[in-house]
């Protein structure tokens, strides 16, 4: 389903607007609380766009708190829980050599809340000290998405189609507000994410829910969600949908000779543009995009190079709140690292920049043995349509080959794909600056008193069942 220009409105359409200098250098420097004095000062002469982005970088300093609350003490602590001989010592050395995420707050070094599983990435030879034990399930988790994709290409290759195999999901979203979060009496307003109705997904219904919702966003929404209204109690407040869905892999053999790219269509217009401020065409992306195409004419071509280039350059590591980079495919490309959702804007950046239509996809990853949040891209090529990529799961790094070719073009079908855009705005709206300005894979929470940041709240998403639809009718 093509998305309509007067549904892709920009949940940051007021980042455009500069910072006043004095704030900039203050941010710059760490220098939180002084930054926050200053916006105050400034903000009763402030209107329009200057003014919301000021609002915004309020709300970011609250986040750059909470995204750091480790002081170099406590961050040893926590190795320590990981790494039983590490010595207090060789925390400022690893620190030093950009093995712990960090940032100066107010003059003192503050460690990411999730430097620890960050720091084994980013000096991989820590895992040595690293406290023995595998993860059981993640080891079955994989074999099974391994199996997975092997039948999907087996499958579309059999039947002469591209989408197969199709699962069907039985799911319960279930969002929860923490009590004394939201004043007694008071309305909670909650959006959960649903899944899109695509060729990915043929069929979505939901089963149940638990108030009803007050809206449903249309099927085919670029961040569709089930939108919520409920008072709050003493103990809090509680939504939940149930709802099933049936979702397929795709695979199709691509003859890169017939690949080709209208430049007239409506496709390449929407997805060859810019959304800034993370979808950027900055003179350093430009240049790399440059670099990495050389003179490549063939636009299948050309993001099999820029496939390449990421997959063997970018590292997985968790990310701190979106909400705090600037332009995440920039900063992608200048550190070579980044999660899922970052690795796939820097996928759809320099895809578009080199004239390939691409855009983005995101919700849950669903295999049936572990499934947990997940965002990837997509990139149109003629005749063949919208391809897959998923760059983070066929990252060599993996050290498995079928990864890094199966990933670039198809996928296994283990998804749940609620969003098509990156700031979308919901429907309806939110009147608060939302906990995720870019994705949204667990919804939003707010409230009359303003947003509900995620530690007021949580989400889960139960996986109640998953059935092959081909095994269930025989």
């Amino acid at each position: 389903m093509q998305l309509e220009k007067s549904a892709l409105g920009n949940e940051l359409w007021f980042t455009s607007a500069s910072l006043p200098e004095s704030v900039s250098e203050l941010l710059r420097r760490g220098e939180l609380s002084r930054a926050e004095s200053e916006i105050r000062k400034l903000l009763p002469n402030s209107i329009g766009a200057a003014r919301v982005r000021l609002e915004f970088e309020l709300d970011r300093i609250s986040r750059w708190r909470h995204e750091f609350p480790y002081t170099l003490d406590q961050g040893f602590e926590e190795l320590r829980k990981l790494i039983p001989n590490l010595e207090r010592g060789e925390v400022e050395e690893l620190l030093a050599r950009g093995c712990l995420d960090h940032a100066v707050v107010d003059g003192e070094v503050r460690l990411l809340r999730r430097f620890v599983p960050n720091a084994f990435w980013l000096c991989p030879e820590l895992k040595k000290k690293r406290r023995r034990g595998r993860d059981e399930l993640s080891r079955i988790a994989k074999l099974a998405l391994k199996d997975r994709a092997q039948r999907v290409v087996e499958a579309a290759k059999h039947v002469g189609s591209e989408y197969v195999l199709p699962l069907r999901y039985r799911v319960k979203a279930v969002a929860s507000v923490k009590p004394g979060a939201v004043p007694e009496g008071e309305v909670v307003r909650v959006w959960i994410p649903l899944p899109r109705v695509s060729g990915l997904h043929p069929e979505v219904k939901i089963l149940g829910a638990e108030p009803q919702p007050k809206r449903v966003a249309p099927e085919d929404y670029p961040q569709r969600t089930a939108y919520f209204e409920v008072e709050a109690e003493r103990e809090g407040a509680r939504c939940e949908i149930e709802y099933e869905y049936v979702s397929r892999g795709f695979h199709v053999e691509v003859d890169p000779r017939e690949a080709q790219v209208d430049e007239s269509s409506e496709v390449y217009e929407l997805y060859t543009a810019e959304r800034l401020p993370h979808i950027a065409f900055t003179p350093y992306l430009r240049e790399l995009a440059e670099r990495i195409v050389g003179g490549e004419r063939n636009p299948y071509l050309k993001a099999r190079r820029i496939w390449d280039w990421i997959t063997s350059n970018v590292r997985y590591t968790y990310a701190r709140d979106y909400a705090l980079y600037d332009c995440i495919s920039e900063y992608v490309a200048r550190e070579k690292r980044g999660d899922c959702g970052m690795q796939a804007i820097l996928f759809i950046t320099l895809c578009r920049i080199a004239g390939v239509p691409a855009r983005w996809e995101s919700g849950w990853y669903m295999n049936p043995v572990r499934h947990g949040m997940h965002d990837w891209a997509q990139f149109y090529i003629e005749p063949y349509g919208w391809l897959y990529a998923d760059p983070s799961f066929g990252g060599r790094r993996h050290g498995e080959e079928w990864r890094s070719e199966f990933y670039f073009g198809s996928t296994e079908g283990y998804r749940m794909a609620a969003n098509i855009e990156i700031s979308a705005p919901f429907d309806p709206p939110k009147r608060y600056f939302r906990s995720d300005p870019v994705d949204s894979q667990r919804g939003e929470v707010e409230w009359g008193g303003g947003n509900l940041y995620y530690d007021k709240w949580d989400f889960e998403l139960k996986l109640l069942e998953a059935e092959s639809i081909e095994e269930a009718e025989d």
